[in-house]
């Protein structure tokens, strides 16, 4: 089956769910049909990382009908063959929420973790990480020194009008020596390839290079996205690719996307290049955070 016939397993219908616990909800989407587009090879990608998913309406009970209700993080590399669809996903953990585990709520807890480890990993073919944080935890920013960050655009002079994916606007200069820079750009959207509902998220964008890529050139860019169909790690992936094109070979890349949450559950793609050491790009209670998948407690 193809992306958009998998990804229509659930989308578009009436779906009840479950009241009780069922893996087969559960629908796994082949990344290399998108790969396949910017001649990224899977099996030889320009980039490590991360997918990262945030489900924050996570609920089950004890066996003695305890409610539940806990912000879970699930995250897998991004070398899998294949993601996960977003509403086979929450329609999944919703059929744990008539479910009972474990005497106690530490008990339920490690129940459910395991089995979702093992249920996501043997859909995905990879190995999956599911861990739980208070539901108050804090979603902080990727670059919290703010003088490094670069945010010089005048808006006066800045004209957008294309809003397809556009990487023919990204303008590059040669510089007289390597420089560090770090983007954020808090206005990314894209829409979902199958519903077209709008996604929304932030961009983070380190890079350590002897070529400048304009900052109005990249605002252009990023804004070209706004009537672009994919799902949320395939664009953060086609970012990387475009610049990561435009760069040398030695040249540090890292971009990260920190969607908002839709349907109770947000996706936090992150990607960087082989050589780029990100406890190098980050300073240590930065990298702490972020290794947290962009939450703290």
């Amino acid at each position: 089956m193809k992306t958009d016939e998998l990804a229509s397993i659930h989308l578009g219908k009436r779906v009840n769910g479950s009241e009780e616990y069922d893996p087969s909800l559960l629908v796994a989407i082949p990344r290399y049909e998108n790969r396949k587009q910017y001649n990224l090879e899977s099996k030889n990608l320009p980039f490590d990382g991360w997918d990262v998913w945030h489900a924050y309406e996570f609920s089950v009970m004890t066996e003695n009908g305890l409610p539940i209700t806990r912000l879970m993080k699930i995250k897998y590399s991004c070398e899998s063959e294949f993601l996960v669809e977003s509403k086979s996903l929450k329609l999944y953990l919703n059929s744990f929420n008539m479910s009972k585990f474990g005497k106690n709520l530490l008990d339920c807890l490690g129940i459910c973790k395991r089995i979702i480890e093992k249920d996501l990993s043997e859909k995905l073919q990879t190995k999956v990480e599911v861990n739980f944080l208070e539901n108050d935890c804090e979603k902080v920013k990727i670059f919290n020194n703010f003088e490094n960050v670069i945010n010089f655009i005048d808006e006066a002079k800045l004209t957008l009008n294309q809003f397809k994916e556009a990487p023919e606007l990204l303008e590059v200069e040669k510089t007289s020596e390597k420089q560090c820079y770090y983007l954020t750009f808090d206005s990314l959207r894209s829409n979902c390839r199958v519903t077209h509902q709008p996604d929304f998220g932030d961009a983070f964008i380190y890079y350590s290079s002897a070529k400048h890529i304009k900052e109005d050139s990249l605002i252009k860019y990023l804004s070209s996205f706004r009537s672009e169909y994919h799902f949320h790690e395939e664009c953060c992936e086609m970012i990387f690719k475009r610049l990561y094109d435009l760069l040398d070979e030695n040249d540090e890349l890292f971009v990260c996307a920190l969607y908002t949450r839709r349907g109770g559950i947000d996706i936090c793609p992150a990607r960087w290049s082989k050589n780029c050491v990100v406890s190098d790009v980050f300073e240590l209670t930065d990298l702490e955070k972020f290794a947290r998948y962009g939450i703290k407690q």
